[in-house]
């Protein structure tokens, strides 16, 4: 329920710690990996409040160091999975009862520990089970902080949003958890929104059922015992790793879902989606459905780009985090006119871009996620070395002796519709099409209508008449859209992020857009004077 007498202002975005040599971060955060590495943790089911212990485990182990493994996690079946929604169903009225101003206090609380004692914890963990570097892991901790702060004050926005009374009459509004539980899904490319597709809907009085990635697992127990160490009460988000398999089948199927939030891959977000709409007559509301899911996303060069901006943009965009972003650039279209300089600027850039543990500092990208990651990606590769409608013109090898390594590669594709040109890869490999300089408008509809995907692309020119005839031709292509800049790091509170098309919903997490889905309205009329009459005036004789 909305209460209008306790407000906070708009927040800050945390800011970025720069982990510099010699510096007490630094120290710290070295300090931490070390610990981490050193320990296997076993990570249980939360239930309720309560940690449960399962005979089915996984072994989390390091993307970039395969052998070393860094968890052991149970796993959640039939049993444990109907006791998560019971849990979260009981949990439920007390929750949405609380005042609003003391369910904010946790999560403000849990972001003042994120960016402070915790941030070494979850920063340690990210990097090791996610093969994030210090500042890609950085950038993630930070989110998640700005993303609990943001969605309780997005929360409180909407909830100022009232309706007009007359004299006599007072009508408000409240603003109601949704009737049941959601159901969250979570990525492993992002500690941040592992915990933020619980959250948000939680910060307005949902109860949630959780199933983190088991690629993320780590650094999202973390985050959960966090959230309980805030003082979240028992059963609000029940923490159950499990298989994808399972939660559709005793999750997502029962009646009292009343949302899903989900971030992960286009098929299995549709599979979801189908599976609602064939059993909608059983669910006791509408599920609310709300997903950000592929990409395949694009920089777009004009031929009065500037070569070196765009040189490091495609580098950046591609290849940070090993191209596993939701928004990194896997595909550019680069004119023939100024191809061949940004090619040599880009060689020359590659010699900086170290590939390594994460635990070394001066690594700028890792290991894949996993060897499902590495043979899709060395698939696309060893493809395109056969293939006569490609080059490869940097990178194409691929190492997993020891971790999940795939070269940052660049395939020049002399067709727009090759392979990987329009499918989402998921990994440091982006596709250039060299385009004659007279045929823009005709490789911007190639851009536009090549790919199902439309979540982030970029723009690059110095012409501005150029820039509105690109944008223009470009409108429905993206939903984050950038010009003269890569095509990813969205920050909360400023790029609000998400696309359209078959890349979701595009209801921008951290934001009002996100956080009224999770609300359910209620208006209330309160008449002070009530009428005594039966008859209307027109009805009196004259």
């Amino acid at each position: 329920m909305s209460n209008a007498y306790f407000t906070i202002a708009r927040p800050d975005n945390d800011a970025f710690r720069g982990y510099l040599p010699g510096s007490k971060e630094r120290a710290e955060l070295k300090e931490e990996l070390a610990r981490q590495a050193a320990e296997v943790v076993k990570i249980p089911l939360i239930i309720g409040g309560k940690e449960i212990f399962t005979e089915k485990t996984i072994k989390v182990t390091m993307p970039h160091d395969h052998g070393h493994v860094i968890a052991e996690c149970s796993m959640a079946g039939e049993k444990e999975l109907k006791m998560a929604v019971d849990a979260a169903l009981e949990a439920k009225a007390a929750w949405e009862d609380m005042p609003w101003e003391h369910r904010s206090a946790i999560f403000l609380k849990a972001a003042d520990m994120i960016t402070g004692p915790y941030r070494k914890v979850l920063n340690a963990s990210t990097m090791l089970g996610q093969s994030k570097t210090v500042f890609q892991a950085e950038i993630d901790i930070a989110e998640l902080a700005d993303f609990l702060r943001f969605g309780v004050w997005s929360a409180q926005e909407i909830f100022k949003d009232q309706p007009g009374s007359i004299p006599g009459i007072w009508d408000r509004q409240d603003y109601r958890a949704l009737d049941g539980f959601i159901c969250a899904i979570t990525p492993f490319n992002f500690t941040s929104i592992g915990g933020n597709l619980p959250t948000a809907p939680a910060i307005v009085g949902n109860v949630a059922v959780w199933k983190p990635s088991r690629t993320a697992v780590l650094s999202n127990y973390y985050y959960m015992k966090l959230l309980m160490d805030c003082g979240l009460p028992a059963g609000v988000i029940n923490f159950v790793p499990c298989s994808g398999s399972d939660m559709a089948k005793y999750v997502i199927s029962r009646p009292e879902l009343a949302g899903f939030h989900f971030t992960g891959s286009t098929e299995v977000f549709q599979s979801v989606w189908k599976q609602i709409g064939e059993n909608i007559a059983s669910y006791r509301n509408y599920p609310r459905i709300v997903g950000e899911t592929g990409g395949k996303d694009f920089i777009f060069a004009h031929k009065t780009a500037k070569v070196r901006p765009l040189a490091a943009a495609i580098i950046r965009g591609s290849f940070e985090f090993q191209g596993q972003k939701c928004s990194a650039c896997s595909r550019a279209f680069v004119p023939e006119s100024i191809w061949p300089d940004v090619l040599a600027a880009m060689k020359e850039m590659m010699k900086e871009a170290t590939m390594g543990d994460v635990r070394d500092f001066d690594t700028f990208l890792a290991a894949v996620i996993d060897k499902a990651s590495f043979d899709r990606c060395k698939g696309y590769i060893d493809r395109a070395k056969q293939s006569p409608d490609c080059d490869i013109v940097i990178g194409g090898n691929c190492d997993d002796s020891k971790g999940w390594f795939v070269e940052p590669t660049v395939i020049v594709c002399k067709k727009p519709d090759y392979e990987s040109m329009v499918n989402e890869i998921f990994g440091p490999i982006v596709s250039v099409y060299v385009y004659p300089d007279d045929k823009l408008d005709e490789t911007l509809k190639i851009c536009d209508e090549a790919s199902p995907y439309a979540l982030t692309g970029a723009i690059f020119a110095q012409d501005r008449e150029a820039i509105v005839r690109m944008e223009r031709a470009l409108l429905h292509s993206a939903g984050n859209f950038y010009i003269n800049d890569k095509c990813t790091g969205a920050v909360v509170g400023q790029q609000p992020f998400g696309g359209a098309r078959a890349s979701g919903t595009n209801d921008k997490a951290g934001t009002a857009l996100n956080m009224i889905r999770w609300m359910s309205p209620h208006c209330v009329k309160e008449t002070f004077n009530p009428s005594e009459a039966i008859a209307y005036p027109y009805m009196s004789e004259k």
